[in-house]
């Protein structure tokens, strides 16, 4: 089966966490919830114009994990944030509280990986079509639940196409790890879901998802886009 996870941006509405549930009904295995920043260094013009948003309504850290204890989500949950706020001590004690069992931190340096104080929660790393192919094995030996393959170099943000970099960037991967490859970066459509799962594990879709909220989107429709990724994947697996 083809993994599926959605991105949302943590305090992004009042009641954000209803769009969990609408995930997890739309067929998502799993949930990356953005902790919002204020100086984002990967995340592209949607992603900032959501974690703006959010830190406008006082969102902070312990706010979204406060909120996620409360959710009691069916599926799993992987927080995503930076190195200033994964690196806090009692950082780790606060995830693990709040049910969170994955951790996404895009500007922490591999070297620094051991620094992380999360018990109990898999830190998966992210592997870049830059990356030199040593760098690449020690990603795939040291990463925890998947690899996040970033399909592009840049930031994220919806595309028109898939790019061609994916596919070897996945490929190159599949050879140094047995873990799940997830594309992200600009998986916009059903169809660039569809052309990723060919060549990965699944695939991680944050701005066509967050533009639909931050554009008024309720969490039932914005649950139709989930389910139509759904099947696109599940199209996929079909054909192979």
């Amino acid at each position: 089966m083809k993994l599926l996870m959605p991105y949302i941006t943590g305090g992004i509405v009042p009641g954000w966490t209803a769009y969990l549930s609408a995930f997890e009904d739309a067929g998502a295995d799993m949930v990356e919830v953005g902790l919002p920043f204020s100086d984002p260094t990967v995340d592209g013009r949607t992603i900032q114009e959501a974690s703006d948003a959010a830190l406008a309504r006082g969102t902070t850290p312990a706010s979204v994990l406060e909120d996620l204890a409360t959710a009691r989500a069916g599926i799993p949950l992987v927080a995503s944030t930076y190195a200033n706020i994964a690196l806090r001590p009692g950082f780790g004690d606060a995830l693990t509280a709040a049910g969170v069992t994955g951790l996404i931190v895009p500007d922490l340096p591999l070297d620094e990986v051991a620094g992380l104080d999360v018990p109990g929660v898999q830190v998966s790393l992210l592997a870049s079509p830059a990356t030199p192919d040593d760098r690449l094995a020690e990603i795939g030996r040291r990463s925890q639940g998947f690899v996040y393959a970033i399909s592009i170099m840049g930031t994220t943000g919806e595309r028109d196409r898939l790019a061609p970099s994916a596919v070897t960037l996945a490929a190159r991967l599949k050879q140094v790890t047995d873990l799940p490859v997830l594309l992200g970066f600009g998986i916009s459509t059903p169809q660039q879901a569809g052309e990723a799962a060919a060549v990965a594990d699944g695939v991680i879709v944050g701005a066509a998802v967050m533009r639909r909220i931050l554009d008024g989107a309720s969490p039932t429709e914005v649950g139709v886009f989930v389910a139509s990724l759904r099947a696109a994947l599940s199209q996929m697996a079909t054909v192979r």
